[in-house]
């Protein structure tokens, strides 16, 4: 990843220990994949997690300190309280995606996804998580590179590169042109 390396003990300089103090462990992941299939109750987290009221307690706690999600009283009932994914809880959507196709990948037991995650328009399944340029090409381990702030766009030959296109919701990559073009 070129002549820069991360400062590896510096835990506030990068993004990763900061996610992993909130999302580090094994029940804040399952919370937030059953906040994405709909769930909003305390009971319904406890009944379908099977999670000890404690740790669920303790770890809704956490996402809503956090803002991934935020406590709402339940319009029919204001006594009850719904838990809602922010903004923030959803921008950790292709994080869990990743995760959850690595595990299917690399899991020591077959996984067999039943229902399928689809994308809504083709209801084929999605593609898996890829890691995009400023202009939408896909990119491997080997063309990722560290830099300064102060040479961002200086090319390797002194050239200065300007921001492309970037892909916007719902933009359609050719997979296979993509890959095509990070060959050349």
């Amino acid at each position: 990843m070129g002549d820069l390396r991360e400062p590896l003990r510096e835990l506030i300089e990068c993004g990763l220990p900061q996610a992993l103090e909130v999302m580090g462990e094994r029940w804040s992941f399952m919370i937030l994949r059953a906040s994405f299939n709909g769930l909003k109750h305390f009971e319904e987290f406890l009944s379908e997690l099977g999670i000890a009221r404690n740790i669920l307690s303790n770890r809704l706690a956490k996402l809503v300190e956090h803002g991934i999600l935020k406590r709402e009283p339940c319009a029919d009932d204001r006594r009850k309280i719904e838990y809602r994914l922010t903004e923030k809880g959803f921008d950790l959507l292709p994080a869990m995606l990743a995760l959850r196709q690595w595990g299917q990948k690399y899991g020591s037991e077959i996984v067999v996804e039943d229902p399928v995650l689809v994308d809504e328009r083709d209801r084929l399944p999605i593609g898996p998580v890829s890691i995009l340029a400023h202009d939408g090409r896909i990119l491997g381990h080997q063309d990722l590179w560290l830099t300064r702030p102060v040479n961002l766009g200086r090319r390797a030959d002194g050239t200065i590169a300007t921001p492309g296109a970037a892909l916007g919701k719902g933009d359609v990559v050719d997979l296979a042109e993509a890959k095509a073009a990070a060959a050349r």
